[in-house]
């Protein structure tokens, strides 16, 4: 995540942080020991150990390859997802006291916004994995 108006200003940073969350991705996959070392490395920052982080792994949909994430960002499936993020994040709190409803806070999509628009505070743009994808980063 980064804040949009830092993006807008550094999109050398959007380069560079889609460029090694892609490399992470590539490295952390498989069996050879540079994956079990980062994966061991993640599992150790997140208060595990190698095979609790693979189970957390495994019940998680990666998208490993930019092409796969960019196809998710531009799909139905994601806007619909978020409004499931924000009903939870909702009925947990997470939007404040503030927050009347799940949709007091806007998320912008390519397919829509789920909630207010004029309260955008998440905003997916795929295209900085397109980038990946062409390899223009």
């Amino acid at each position: 995540m980064v804040n949009s108006d830092v993006l807008a200003d550094n999109p050398k940073l959007g380069k560079a942080l889609t460029g090694a969350w892609y490399e992470i991705m590539q490295t952390m996959q498989g069996d050879d020991a540079k994956a079990t070392m980062a994966r061991s490395a993640m599992a150790d920052a997140s208060g595990t150990d190698l095979a609790g982080y693979d189970a957390q792994l495994a019940s998680t949909k990666m998208f490993y390859d930019a092409k796969d994430a960019a196809e998710f960002n531009n799909s139905p499936a994601l806007l619909s997802t978020m409004g499931k993020v924000a009903e939870f994040s909702f009925e947990h709190g997470l939007l404040g006291e503030g927050a009347a409803d799940a949709k007091f806070i806007g998320i912008e999509t390519p397919t829509g916004v789920y909630g207010d628009k004029s309260n955008i505070k998440l905003r997916f743009d795929p295209s900085f994995m397109q980038m990946a994808i062409d390899n223009k980063l």
